[in-house]
């Protein structure tokens, strides 16, 4: 995933961390979101070999949708020990997505954690278009 800036805010929540992540449509928001997390959790020093790995979520709308995204890429995390480098999305609606993750093994010689989340919450998720930019708010348990 290209680190070049920062493509979120942190957000002050007690006991919890918050994103606020914008795109510039819903493909660019999800994506940004998937990056943010990565970002947050882990520090990476070496890329490795890279596995691509094809990923459907379906949500009742796109918070619920956005949540269920970003689970299931944490699933792989602590699941799978992969790592996703890049999320590529192919096709998004209200209530389905269909990507293309690229992923590395987890390698404690090269990752460093950097914070631990738990789960993606429904506290306080929020997924608005305004003025023609796309704005998620993202609660993460730690």
């Amino acid at each position: 995933m290209d680190s070049n800036s920062a493509a979120f805010t942190l957000l002050d929540h007690t006991a919890d961390l918050g994103i606020m992540v914008t795109g510039s449509d819903l493909r660019d928001l999800f994506e940004k979101a998937a990056h943010s997390m990565m970002q947050i959790m882990i520090q990476e020093r070496s890329t490795g070999k890279t596995s691509s790995l094809q990923l459907s979520v379906s949500g009742e709308d796109y918070a619920d949708l956005i949540v269920r995204w970003l689970g299931e890429i944490l699933y792989l995390f602590q699941g799978e020990d992969k790592i996703v480098t890049c999320a590529e999305i192919s096709s998004i609606s209200q209530s389905h997505i269909n990507a293309t993750l690229q992923t590395v093994p987890f390698n404690p010689k090269q990752h460093e954690v950097l914070t631990e989340i738990k789960a993606v919450t429904y506290h306080r998720i929020e997924v608005i278009c305004e003025n023609g930019c796309w704005k998620a708010t993202i609660i993460f348990d730690l």
